[in-house]
C-alpha cells in the first residue's frame, strides 16, 4: 500500500523521482516529503487494465440509474471531505489551500452533473427516418468504449483528470488513471475514497510512475487515452496511441488573451485579469497569459493592474504559491528575461521576481509579439499587456499564435461579437475562465491546445461510441439493396430521386 509521510526527502524539491520501486513525492517548496508509492512497470499496467475490462463489464450493467447512485455518493464523500483533499493538495503541489478548495468544488460539481445527465445524453433512443428508406426504423445510442486511460495534469490533480474520468464512469466505461508524477498522492487519494463508495469492482485504478508509465498505458489495450499536458507530450502520446489506434482526447496548453475594449469596466477588467493570470502562480492552461487593450484604456488599465496584482502576497501560505516543476522556472526566468531585453518595460517584477521556488508577480508591457514571452506558454505569474490601435488589431494578436484554448474579452457594446471572432474553443465575456466551471459547456481547444472535449454533453459521448441500428418494419417499395430488383424498379428510383431531389432549391 502506497503510505504519505512528513519526512524530509534527500531529493530536490518537487522533482519526482523512482527509488528502490518507489516513486517520491515531495512538497516543492520545502522538499518535505509526501508520499511514496508503487512505481508501476508495464506488466503492472497491462495487469490493471485487465482488471479493469472486468470491473467494466459490470459497471456498464448497473445501468444509468446505478452509476449515478454510486456516483453521487462519491461525490457527496467529497463534498464532505473538501478540505482533507485540499490541504493535501496544498501539501504535494504547494498550491494555495484556498484555490485547491476552489478547483475541487468545480469538480464535485462536475461529477454531480455527469452523473445525472448520462441518460439523458446517451441514452436509446428514436431518430426520423427518411422518405426514400421510409421502410425503415432508425435507432441512435451511446455505448461505453470499456476501459479509459486518463493521463492527468498535476496543475489541477483534482479537477482536470475528474473532467475525463467522471464523464468516463458516468458512460459506462472504467478507468485506469495514470496522475502527474508531481501530484501521485492527490491521484492516489482519489481512487482511494471512490473504493470506498464503489468497493465491489475495481473500476477506477491508479498506475504512478515517470512518463514510461503513461507510454505504456497508451500501449495497453484500453480503448481510449484522455490526456492533459504540453502539446510535446500530446504529440508523444498520439504517435504511441496510433501505433494500434487507440483514439485519443488532447487537451494541451495554451496562451490565452484577453481583449480589453473601449467601453469595458476597467475595475472589473483588471479583477479577472489578475486572477486570470495569476492564480495557481498562473500555472494554469487557460490563464491569462497576454492582453490587448486598446490604446484609449491601456494607461488606465495598465495601472489597476499594476496596483491589484502588487498587493499579492508570494508564500508557501501566501496568495501565490511555489512554481511546482522547478524546471519551469527556467522557462519564466528566460521569457521575463528576453521581453526586457527585446525592449518591452517591467512595470511590475521582472527578472528580480524569479526567486526560486517562487516567481513574484510580474507585469510587462511593450513586449513584441515575435518574443518568446508572447508566443510561447510561459505558464508562471506573469502578465503581458500590450497596446492596440482598435478590436479589430487586437483579434489578430490574440489569434497570431498556434494555441487556441481559452480567452476573455472585456467591453459591453461589442464584447459578444469579439468573443465569437477568437480563434479558440472557449471565451468568457467579461469574467476570466469561467467556462471550466460551467458543467453543461464543452471544454477543450483547437490548434496546438489539442482536440476532443471534455464537460457537458459532448464531454460524455466523448466517452462512448455512437452505435446506430436500424430496423425493417415495412417492404420496401422501391427495392434498391437487393440483387432481386427489376429494371423497372431502378428506373422508378431514378424517377423518384429526381422529384424529390432535382429541384434547385
Amino acid at each position: 500500500m502506497p503510505r504519505l509521510s512528513h519526512m524530509t526527502a534527500v531529493h530536490t524539491p518537487g522533482v519526482p523521482v523512482v527509488d528502490d520501486g518507489m516513486l517520491i513525492s515531495t512538497n516543492p517548496a520545502t522538499g518535505v516529503e509526501v508520499g511514496r508509492f508503487p512505481a508501476a512497470t508495464a506488466e503492472d499496467v497491462a495487469a490493471a487494465v485487465a482488471r479493469a475490462r472486468e470491473a467494466a463489464a459490470w459497471w456498464a450493467g448497473l445501468g444509468f440509474r446505478g452509476r449515478k447512485e454510486r456516483l453521487l455518493r462519491w461525490r457527496s464523500l467529497l463534498a464532505r471531505r473538501i478540505t482533507e483533499i485540499a490541504e493535501l493538495t496544498h501539501r504535494e503541489g504547494g498550491k494555495p489551500v484556498a484555490e485547491a478548495i476552489v478547483e475541487t468544488a468545480s469538480a464535485i460539481d462536475h461529477i454531480d452533473w455527469s452523473a445525472r445527465n448520462a441518460r439523458r445524453v446517451l441514452r436509446r433512443r428514436r431518430v426520423r427516418s427518411r422518405l426514400v428508406v421510409a421502410e425503415f426504423s432508425a435507432f441512435l445510442e451511446y455505448q461505453p468504449y470499456g476501459v479509459i486511460g486518463v493521463i492527468g495534469p498535476w496543475n489541477y490533480p483534482v479537477l482536470t483528470p475528474l473532467g475525463s474520468i467522471a464523464y468516463a464512469l458516468a458512460a459506462g466505461n472504467a478507468v485506469v488513471h495514470k496522475p502527474s508524477e508531481y501530484t501521485p498522492a492527490v491521484g492516489q487519494w482519489l481512487v482511494d475514497t471512490f473504493a470506498e463508495v464503489v468497493p465491489e469492482q475495481p473500476v477506477l485504478q491508479v498506475v504512478h510512475g515517470l512518463g514510461d508509465v503513461g507510454a505504456a498505458l497508451c500501449r495497453s489495450g484500453v480503448d481510449k487515452i484522455a490526456f492533459t499536458g504540453s502539446a510535446a507530450t500530446g504529440r508523444k502520446v498520439m504517435a504511441a496511441c496510433a501505433e494500434s489506434l487507440t483514439p485519443v482526447l488532447i487537451e494541451a496548453g495554451g496562451k490565452d488573451a484577453m481583449i480589453v475594449d473601449a467601453d469595458a469596466d476597467l475595475d472589473a477588467a483588471a479583477e479577472a485579469c489578475v486572477w486570470g493570470g495569476l492564480t495557481n502562480a498562473g500555472q494554469t492552461c487557460i490563464g491569462i497569459e497576454r492582453v490587448y487593450a486598446v490604446e484609449s484604456v491601456h494607461d488606465a488599465f495598465v495601472a489597476k493592474v499594476v496596483e491589484k496584482a502588487g498587493r499579492l502576497t508570494v508564500g508557501e501560505d501566501g496568495d501565490i504559491g511555489p512554481i511546482t516543476m522547478p524546471r519551469q522556472i527556467d522557462i519564466i526566468r528566460r521569457h521575463i528575461e528576453d521581453a526586457v531585453a527585446r525592449g518591452g518595460r517591467a512595470v511590475l517584477g521582472g527578472p528580480d521576481a524569479v526567486q526560486p521556488p517562487y516567481v513574484k508577480p510580474t507585469v510587462l508591457v511593450d513586449v513584441p509579439e515575435d518574443s518568446a514571452a508572447v508566443r510561447e506558454e510561459t505558464f508562471g505569474p506573469t502578465l503581458i499587456i500590450n497596446r492596440v490601435r482598435d478590436v479589430d488589431e487586437a483579434v489578430k494578436r490574440a489569434n497570431a499564435v498556434s494555441y487556441g484554448l481559452g480567452g476573455s474579452v472585456f467591453g459591453r457594446r461589442r464584447a459578444m461579437a469579439i468573443a465569437r471572432r477568437l480563434r479558440t474553443g472557449m471565451a468568457a465575456v467579461n469574467s476570466a475562465m469561467s467556462f471550466v466551471g460551467m458543467s453543461t459547456l464543452p471544454f477543450g481547444g483547437v490548434g496546438d491546445s489539442g482536440f476532443g472535449r471534455i464537460h457537458g454533453d459532448d464531454g460524455l459521448r466523448e466517452f462512448a461510441r455512437a452505435k446506430a441500428i436500424t430496423k425493417r418494419r415495412a417492404p420496401s417499395l422501391l427495392p434498391s439493396m437487393t440483387f432481386e430488383r427489376t429494371p423497372k424498379q431502378v428506373d422508378l428510383i431514378v424517377k423518384s430521386i429526381q422529384l424529390l431531389y432535382g429541384r434547385k432549391r
